[in-house]
């Protein structure tokens, strides 16, 4: 049973967004990473975030509603979600994104990757 996902997502063009309260943010064109998790039902979850129609609930969700920006692939562990975020070798763009609950000290949840 999986418990962790990741979404590889590109970003086709540079991006200033307003990521709902957390505030404007730049998204440099690239591939990123975004690592998640559900402690059940983690294909609807998944699934949610791939749909155009959707609440805006968490930082990730302001991001994936762009139309420049496209969800390429998803990847399951059954790793624990901060030591496989911790495992991607990648830039923090915006300190917390997707990790203000983490309770691992993980500065983001959200990678550019090189």
């Amino acid at each position: 049973m999986y418990c962790t996902y990741q979404l590889h997502i590109l970003v086709k063009k540079p991006l200033k967004l307003q990521i709902g309260k957390f505030g404007e943010f730049d998204f440099p064109k690239g591939h990123y990473i975004y690592t998640g998790s559900a402690k059940k039902n983690i294909e609807t979850r998944v699934r949610r975030h791939l749909s155009d129609d959707k609440k805006l609930r968490w930082h990730i969700d302001y991001l994936l509603i762009n139309k420049e920006v496209e969800v390429t692939d998803v990847s399951y562990s059954k790793q624990a979600e901060c030591k496989l975020n911790q495992s991607v070798n990648g830039k923090i763009i915006i300190k917390a994104f997707g990790a203000s609950d983490c309770k691992k000290r993980c500065q983001s949840h959200l990678k550019l990757l090189p």
